[in-house]
């Protein structure tokens, strides 16, 4: 990728605060978030491969995410720890990149998947005798390896727009991590046809996959209507929970940054908002997908001691 004539070669990360005490505190907040997020993903990715009632479609896709989220967390944190703990607040141009394009790919890549998840709620409750048959495991790698694709060709196009513009302003970047909304607001030059390119990909990489989640909830909810039993239609809607859970906190945090309207928009209250969908939903979710499982918490014992 060809570096346009900038004269920045770094970017400071103000971080949260300035405050030494404070800092220390979040020091032992992130790395104890970032360790539970480890400890709780690669569990569960072991528990997948280990267990072989855990081998279903479902559970491939489950098993993906918590590795995308492993992932997702350790593009961020590292450098969060050092933020914390150093005096030295500085990322590289080059570091920036980086950072910013394996954000974007396993944010889009984490849109996609979770539609892929729906279409298979959908399919094993609207065709449960052919669940098996439909949701074939070369369907579900085929999947998987369709959003990992498209997150990552979506995430070069707009790194190498972003990164092509002249950063004359500033280089302090308002925030703890190298996002999209902060480096256009130190970027020089015409902008709107880079606003175009930012808000097709939103459409494209999550509001389509949004789309996508709620036609197969719909569908999911004309079957459920069709069951006879109350406690038939309760089952069917219990094998949705996890996967509405974690839809709703993480499709509500990024709408809330990049669709909300600028004028009320805040660089404070986005340093919250990123904080839960980078740091925090990746802890998360291996609880969401497990705490009520009884397949997940039958092979963690079979696993333990």
């Amino acid at each position: 990728m060809q570096r346009s004539n900038h004269t920045v070669t770094e970017f400071i990360l103000l971080g949260f605060t300035t405050d030494p005490g404070m800092q220390l505190g979040l020091f032992v907040v992130f790395l104890g978030v970032y360790s539970l997020t480890v400890v709780g993903n690669s569990t569960l990715i072991v528990l997948i491969c280990n267990d072989s009632h855990l081998h279903t479609p479902m559970y491939f896709v489950v098993g993906n995410l918590s590795f995308l989220d492993l992932w997702y967390s350790s593009v961020y944190t590292p450098k969060i720890l050092v933020i914390c703990i150093s005096e030295d607040k500085s990322i590289s141009f080059a570091g920036c990149l980086c950072q910013f394009f394996f954000s974007a790919g396993l944010a889009y890549s984490e849109c996609c998947l979770l539609a892929a998840m729906a279409y298979d709620r959908y399919v094993a409750i609207s065709k449960p005798l052919l669940y098996a048959q439909a949701m074939s495991i070369k369907l579900c790698a085929l999947l998987v390896a369709v959003s990992y694709c498209g997150g990552f060709i979506n995430s070069s196009i707009i790194t190498k727009k972003t990164f092509s513009f002249n950063f004359c302003c500033e280089n302090i970047i308002d925030d703890f991590f190298c996002d999209l909304l902060p480096l256009v607001k130190l970027a020089c030059g015409e902008k709107g046809g880079y606003k175009f390119l930012m808000y097709f990909l939103l459409a494209s990489n999550v509001i389509c996959p949004a789309v996508l989640i709620l036609a197969s909830y719909l569908f999911i909810i004309t079957s459920v209507l069709r069951i006879s039993s109350s406690q038939g239609r309760l089952k069917a809607f219990s094998t949705c929970s996890s996967h509405l859970t974690s839809v709703t906190l993480y499709y509500g945090s990024i709408l809330y940054i990049y669709a909300l309207p600028r004028s009320s928009y805040s660089f404070d209250m986005d340093k919250i908002v990123s904080t839960f969908y980078t740091e925090v939903l990746p802890m998360l979710n291996p609880m969401i997908y497990s705490l009520r499982n009884k397949d997940v918490k039958e092979a963690l014992k079979k696993l333990l001691p």
